[in-house]
């Protein structure tokens, strides 16, 4: 850099931060090249970087802000509770009715018990399914996401040269050093496929504490589960003495009592998080009351102890139970309808630009696939190195536009936004496909 080259804001934030955070971050999540771009403010469905420049959110928090940054309702109730107290050693009557209101969104539901994380909720799901069945092992989809637990994350960035046969996918980890057994305790199965899935669960009958399945796995191409396939999950689990557990971190957005309700099964555990916590850290797990009492400290042997310093403070909570209430089945039918406009417009730029692309989802959120075809298992959604580099191209043509995209290329619907920046994501991915497909050879 020349001595007369004056850094950005961001840039100059990001070489301090070089020095005292790894890589720079404290998630991964905010890398881009060269640098990442730091926020000032955020109002709606639009943030403000400290350049001064606007744009439409689309990533939402990673999916986490269901009505967009510093909604009206939630910041006078957060700002009442935080002259009354953030963290008390005592119980609070927000948690009791928050638990009310969430049980009520869903007929399955019959206990609650609030942490902090969507990792922490699959997490307790997890123990707490083992402590009921007294099984150690879980399956779980390949590819698929559940957080940062050795157990949840196996085979989440497994490829083509470790992941082994369809018939048998490979326990792989994620992080260097994951225990051995953590990964002889994993029975990996494939998405959507239910016969493969059974002939594997078949061979560990009786082992099994719990199948772990999100609905519309997103690193697995963000398409809903088959309703064969979560049927077959259910009666394989009903029949073992296992247990159903459904990640909905993400997918509880989907509809009012979540995306399971799209399905003609109750499972036995469902762990949430992101958008009940009305933008603050968040998870809990509910379910049958019968599983979920392993937990309860008044029982004679407590199976599960669980606890947490922050669990169902009272902001979380304040937060969550305002943004869940403004929630409403108009406020769902809004968001998964500006979701079905983008969708089909996104598919009308691919056909008119002559793009090798298609388009994913369900509910609120949506992903493109550079891949002519929509992938229906992790093997198929793989993103190879030249999808990518054509992928990274896209994004940046996004971000220059004016949009900001989860990484994979995939955006979360809030409740602020209307037809106008709908319009406005297929209009720049109609130029990004038209900018990718110039570039092509002949």
């Amino acid at each position: 850099m020349s001595s007369t080259q004056v850094l950005s804001a961001s840039a100059s934030l990001y070489e301090r931060a070089l020095e005292l955070l790894p890589g720079g971050v404290s998630r991964n999540t905010v890398l881009r090249q060269p640098h990442p771009v730091y926020a000032d403010h955020a109002s709606g469905c639009r943030v403000t970087d400290i350049e001064g420049d606007e744009r439409i959110d689309f990533a939402n928090n990673m999916a986490s802000l269901i009505h967009g940054h510093s909604h009206p309702a939630i910041v006078a109730a957060v700002t009442k509770q935080l002259s009354r107290g953030t963290a008390l050693t005592l119980a609070t009557e927000v948690e009791v009715r928050y638990a009310e209101h969430l049980l009520g969104r869903n007929p399955g539901f019959e206990m609650v018990r609030f942490m902090n994380s969507g990792t922490e909720a699959v997490m307790a799901a997890l123990r707490a399914s083992r402590a009921y069945t007294g099984r150690a092992k879980i399956a779980k989809v390949e590819g698929a996401y559940h957080g940062q637990y050795d157990y949840a994350e196996v085979s989440q960035t497994a490829n083509p040269q470790n992941w082994g046969s369809v018939d048998a996918p490979a326990s792989v980890p994620v992080a260097h050093g994951t225990p051995p057994g953590a990964l002889a305790d994993v029975v990996v199965i494939p998405f959507n496929d239910p016969e493969r899935a059974l002939a594997i669960l078949d061979r560990h009958r009786g082992e099994l504490a719990c199948v772990l399945l999100d609905l519309m796995p997103h690193r697995v191409g963000l398409n809903p589960a088959d309703p064969e396939f979560v049927a077959a999950l259910r009666e394989w689990t009903e029949a073992d003495g296992a247990l159903l557990v459904l990640d909905e971190v993400i997918t509880f957005r989907s509809e009012l009592g979540g995306a399971q309700t799209w399905y003609d099964v109750t499972p036995d555990l469902t762990a949430m998080g992101k958008i009940i916590g009305g933008g603050f850290p968040v998870g809990a797990i509910a379910g049958r009351a019968a599983v979920m009492d392993v937990m309860n400290p008044l029982a004679e042997r407590v199976l599960f102890p669980h606890s947490g310093t922050f669990s169902a403070n009272p902001i979380t909570m304040t937060a969550g139970l305002t943004a869940m209430e403004l929630f409403d089945e108009a406020a769902v039918a809004h968001v998964n309808a500006l979701a079905t406009r983008a969708i089909a417009g996104i598919e009308e730029a691919i056909d008119a630009t002559g793009m090798k692309a298609c388009v994913t989802g369900g509910g609120s959120i949506l992903r493109v696939h550079l891949k002519e075809s929509p992938p229906s298992n992790y093997r198929e959604a793989f993103v190879t190195p030249e999808e990518n580099s054509q992928l990274v191209r896209l994004l940046d043509h996004l971000f220059d536009a004016g949009l900001l995209m989860i990484n994979t290329c995939s955006a979360a619907i809030s409740t602020p936004m209307t037809e106008v920046e709908i319009d406005a994501l297929v209009a720049a991915m109609k130029s990004g496909f038209e900018k990718l497909a110039a570039s092509f050879p002949e």
